[in-house]
């Protein structure tokens, strides 16, 4: 037994040896002074620091007017957002009720400015319509509420280290506080309550969140608290700093716990239609799925040979299987699916059939294979190249009686090129389409 227990710590020590060397948050930090200066630097909102709000507003508010990604994703790294949320988390960690009251005014007056920056935009674009980067920011998930916990952690995490790095710019960008702004900007314009209210769930999470974990990361990182001299008005600040904790953070846990329920539902309820509505005759057009906790509903809009009653029957005994017991199945179909109908969702549907037919038939055939455009690249590699063709096609041995596919390019010059350059050419494009096997014709 001896022996068992002294093995138990010696593997101990190694493991605690480990992981203090590899885990170890002391070691490169920056000190503390250091690290609130430079957080308190970045709470307020005022000069370069408020222009650069309005700016990257702007920004990002065309990024989801056109739908780009890229024009987003650089409206969030000049975005100085993050600065009173930090600011928030340090002082609810070192018991500073000024810096949370200055960091709570900060973040009300660039949130209050964001919107409007974003309503004016909105109002006088002359594209209204709600794209497909705008709309994400509408419905927050479970996965919004835990990339704004790690995301927070690993931006307070590379706030206090001696060596800057782009952790911050990363967080920045995962985070994603400025669309959500400008999302409830574009639901003010154009009078859309829901996407209002659904971009601020969004912000507000985000916000909450990243906030914890500063508190959580300051904490471990045993910064140093506000000493009062009267020991009366301490407790009294500490009381008022976690009133305000708690009003905040309340409302996200109930959130929180929504978005759980409803994300969990959702998964299940598109589980359930894939596998147990894939009939060969009968199509779901359209899906809505209403989460409730008192009792949700999947209404589905089918075309095609109707149900019968038994069919039905079974598909609602199948419901709990999928963690779906007291959800409400209904599904129009026949007559009463005639007046639901819409052209576009069965356009949609038939369109959204054709491309997974084509893509299945583009991959089975090599002849349907994409080749690139080559024109740029090979007018700067052989200034005398005159034109060319390139294409997939079927070469028939007679002798063997068998097919191969092969790239064929058709390349001509206007003064001829010696054999090892042509050589370096067939090399340089089999290499380039990532063809098995390339003929090169230069004529």
């Amino acid at each position: 037994m001896s022996l068992k227990i002294m093995a138990m710590n010696d593997l101990y020590r190694v493991l605690s040896k480990f992981f203090n060397y590899r885990f170890n948050l002391q070691e490169d930090s920056a000190p503390q002074e250091e690290t609130i200066t430079s957080i308190k630097k970045n709470v307020a909102f005022k000069g370069a620091n408020l222009w650069t709000l309005i700016f990257a507003i702007f920004v990002a508010c065309i990024g989801l007017n056109v739908n780009s990604t890229a024009v987003i994703i650089g409206a969030m790294l000049i975005s100085p957002l993050m600065g009173p949320i930090v600011g928030i988390g340090l002082g609810i960690g070192t018991n500073d009720f000024d810096l949370v009251k200055k960091g709570l005014r900060n973040l009300t007056l660039a949130t209050i400015i964001s919107i409007i920056a974003s309503t004016l935009y909105f109002t006088f674009t002359p594209l209204h319509e709600a794209s497909s980067e705008l709309l994400a920011r509408t419905s927050p998930s479970i996965w919004d509420v835990f990339i704004a916990c790690l995301g927070g952690l690993a931006g307070i995490v590379a706030a206090t280290r001696k060596e800057k790095s782009n952790v911050i710019p990363g967080v920045a960008i995962a985070t994603a506080l400025m669309p959500p702004l400008c999302t409830a900007g574009f639901g003010i314009a154009t009078g859309n309550l829901y996407y209002f209210m659904g971009a601020i769930y969004l912000y507000f999470i985000n916000s909450v969140f990243i906030c914890v974990s500063t508190f959580l990361i300051v904490r471990y990182l045993k910064f140093k608290k506000k000493t009062f001299e009267n020991k009366e008005d301490e407790q009294k600040v500490s009381r008022y700093i976690w009133i305000v904790v708690m009003i905040t953070i309340a409302p996200s846990i109930y959130l929180t716990y929504q978005i759980v329920g409803k994300s969990i539902f959702e998964n299940n309820a598109n589980k359930f239609i894939s596998q147990q509505l894939n009939y060969t005759n009968t199509q779901v057009i359209s899906k809505n799925l209403k989460y409730n906790r008192k009792g949700s509903e999947i209404d589905l809009l089918l075309l095609g040979a109707e149900l019968s009653p038994q069919q039905l029957d079974s598909l609602n005994q199948k419901l709990p299987n999928y963690q779906l017991k007291g959800t409400k199945l209904i599904i129009r179909q026949g007559l009463n699916a005639k007046n639901e109908v819409d052209l576009s969702q069965i356009k949609a549907s038939i369109l959204e059939d054709v491309f997974k037919t084509s893509n299945e038939a583009t991959a089975n055939d090599p002849l349907q294979l994409l080749l690139p455009d080559l024109k740029p690249e090979l007018r700067v590699l052989y200034p005398d190249l005159k034109d060319y063709s390139i294409s997939n096609t079927v070469f028939n041995r007679l002798d063997t009686n068998k097919s191969d596919t092969l790239t064929m390019v058709v390349a001509s010059f206007y003064k001829p090129i010696p054999i090892a350059d042509q050589d370096r050419l067939r090399l340089w494009l089999k290499n380039r389409v990532k063809a098995d096997s390339l003929k090169l014709i230069v004529l």
